[in-house]
């Protein structure tokens, strides 16, 4: 028969550690360019290099945001040929559009939206996360208690309306 079923076998354990590797060098990638640009340290650059330091970095930056973008592209093509599903979070950390790396205030933008009538219900609030790379847009519900279903809700409202119509009829025994 096959092998035998225990708590540490994992089917397709090669594939699950591909597609984490690429999703932890495209987070290195992301980041790596991120904390150059935080540390304006200064760099000896030779004599042969006439673009200006701030172009170079620029550039830098630029094609590790393009090997980032190729290694999630290659995370997502493995996921969809293998049929392995993609964690939420890793789901919320890429733009679907684009390929990008999702990083707040370097490639995406992030804010909180209610569009309820002016802003009175509070379980209407919505994160939208906004890529600066290509334009789009995710939104992702806060968490808020779900409501109840509509059969349900109607059960306690009419139980809620029997208990207050036996109330005053209790207060005016009473007197």
């Amino acid at each position: 028969m096959g092998k035998p079923k225990g708590p540490g076998n994992v089917p397709n354990r090669p594939i699950y550690s591909r597609i984490s590797y690429l999703y932890q060098a495209a987070t290195y990638l992301s980041n790596c360019s991120q904390s150059e640009n935080a540390s304006n340290a200064p760099q000896s650059f030779e004599t042969e290099n006439t673009e200006a330091p701030d172009k170079q970095m620029c550039h830098a930056d630029r094609i590790k945001h393009v090997l980032s973008r190729r290694l999630i592209t290659d995370l997502r093509s493995t996921s969809l040929k293998s049929q392995i599903r993609i964690s939420p979070a890793m789901k919320h950390a890429i733009c679907k559009f684009c390929d990008s790396f999702l990083v707040e205030g370097d490639t995406s933008t992030s804010a909180v939206e209610n569009k309820s009538k002016g802003g009175k219900k509070p379980w209407a609030d919505v994160l939208v996360v906004k890529c600066r790379t290509c334009g789009g847009v995710k939104r992702f519900p806060l968490q808020a208690p779900r409501q109840k279903r509509r059969p349900i809700r109607e059960k306690q409202s009419e139980e809620k309306h029997e208990k207050q119509k036996q109330q005053p009829d209790a207060t005016m025994e009473a007197a």
